[in-house]
């Protein structure tokens, strides 16, 4: 079978200007669950795209670990590609895919450091090779092979052998403060529901349709 005969007619569900709360963050909180109880591998997995100075693009996936109603929080090391990216340019682009229930969550804004005691709060809640990771792996940088990033985790394993780790300084959280989120929902014949919040100059929110 060709790509172009790969094609799948969505039909589980609609939505509705009706059914959407007035607040993106609570509408978010009921997808997710959705999501949680349908069991979607990973419903924290969010694609991250950054961008250059010139506008070059990229993208990865990385794990959403907190919402509320300032943003949406992830964590990484502040030296990685889009660690640097970030420092260049703060827009960003959040896709939640929850393909199982033939949804999607796009956000849309800018991103922030958190504070450093949010992000030691969070770096000693992390299992500990986690957290020695953090110090072993020089993110998005050329290695040698595996051995050399075996050959680091070993290192600071030993270092810090029976003692408290601590977080290194290159590490921490973003913030992303949505300026739109946007809930897609799969329809028959690609005419999917669109409905976008888009942050008004006051702080509130104006939900908007948008054509497929």
């Amino acid at each position: 079978m060709s790509l172009a005969d790969l094609r799948k007619d969505y039909c589980l569900a609609g939505l509705a200007e009706k059914d959407l709360s007035r607040d993106p963050f609570r509408q978010f909180e009921k997808w997710f669950q959705e999501a949680e109880a349908a069991k979607t591998i990973e419903p924290n997995a969010m694609t991250l795209c950054t961008a250059t100075r010139e506008g070059r693009p990229s993208a990865r996936t990385v794990l959403l670990k907190g919402v509320d109603g300032r943003g949406f929080v992830f964590f990484t090391n502040y030296s990685s590609r889009k660690g640097r990216e970030l420092e260049l340019s703060p827009y960003v682009s959040l896709v939640f895919p929850w393909l199982a229930l033939e949804r999607q969550v796009i956000v849309e804004g800018t991103a922030t450091k958190v504070s450093r005691e949010e992000s030691e709060a969070y770096f000693h809640s992390r299992p500990l090779p986690s957290q020695l990771s953090a110090w072993a792996s020089p993110q998005s940088s050329i290695v040698s092979g595996r051995r050399a990033l075996d050959e680091a985790m070993k290192e600071v394993e030993r270092k810090y052998a029976g003692q408290v780790v601590p977080v290194p300084p290159h590490w921490g959280g973003y913030r992303v403060n949505p300026e739109t989120v946007e809930f897609w929902q799969g329809r028959r014949s690609r005419l999917h529901d669109r409905l976008r919040y888009r942050r008004e100059s006051d702080g509130g929110w104006v939900i908007e349709r948008l054509a497929p």
